[in-house]
């Protein structure tokens, strides 16, 4: 109970050096076993600022339950992209200083991926998309509305990173629901870039998730696509109603159903 005491007001301080505070005799007479987990929690959060909040603290079998969360604020800090994100604005600056779509060997494209090949948190995410065929879209987002949004169902290159490459710049400049974007408003934007998972064809709508599966519907040369989790599309019903509406299908029609997981970088 000592052990909890202090562990819970530590916790709930945010001040979580203080994890590092206790004598190693006390700590053998409460029988911890979860110290450590926390010292590594507090590493994870280390050189940010936290704002903690206790949720709840039970011990009814005498053994203690605490709950918290701790939201990181980065002192306006902006942390660095993804790589695919990072690789998506390159295009973008690429192509708005050539005025031809670039490629992975274009100025600024090569830099960004020689830097993501030299961090530990983006190189192994560079060699996956290198190594790999598979669709993507790319999404644009100006001051929180939809700016433009263009991607593939299946590979159309030789790799994803590609696939990025190329879908990037038809976001920007060749949706037809948007007029083409200006360089001015490439500072401002918000990139999202999802990669595709082999599709899985389902019999029905109940199978859905509008949280974790995109949906493709086709009949015949008719086909649509709807990304999973976007914002107001929060039932598979919904979902699919989008989606037989942007192929022209009708809700009544003999159509297939297939659903999909994507890897989103923000």
């Amino acid at each position: 109970p000592q052990f909890d005491r202090q562990v819970v007001e530590i916790l709930a301080s945010g001040n979580l050096s203080g994890l590092l505070a206790f004598d190693d005799d006390f700590l053998e007479q409460a029988a911890e076993c979860g110290l450590r987990s926390f010292i590594m929690m507090a590493g994870a959060l280390d050189a940010s600022t936290v704002k903690p909040d206790l949720l709840s603290y039970e011990g009814p079998f005498g053994v203690g339950y605490a709950v918290a969360t701790f939201l990181v604020e980065n002192d306006g800090i902006t942390a660095a992209p993804p790589f695919p994100v990072a690789l998506a604005r390159a295009t973008l600056e690429a192509y708005f200083a050539t005025g031809r779509r670039p490629h992975s060997g274009t100025s600024g494209i090569v830099e960004t991926i020689m830097q993501a090949q030299g961090s530990s948190s983006d190189s192994e995410c560079v060699r996956d998309l290198a190594g790999r065929k598979a669709g993507a879209f790319v999404s644009l987002h100006k001051e929180g509305e939809l700016r433009g949004c263009i991607g593939t169902i299946s590979a159309t290159t030789g790799n994803v990173i590609d696939e990025i490459i190329q879908n990037a710049v038809s976001a920007a400049v060749e949706d037809p629901r948007f007029p083409p974007l200006s360089e001015p408003e490439l500072s401002g934007l918000e990139i999202k870039v999802d990669v595709l998972n082999e599709p899985e064809t389902v019999d029905s709508a109940s199978r859905l998730d509008a949280k974790r599966f995109g949906v493709i519907v086709s009949k015949g040369f008719r086909r649509g696509l709807l990304l999973p989790d976007l914002e107001g599309v929060d039932t598979p019903e919904l979902q699919l109603a989008i989606a037989l509406r942007k192929a022209g299908i009708l809700p009544d029609e003999d159509y297939q159903i297939e659903r999909f997981e994507v890897i989103r970088y923000q």
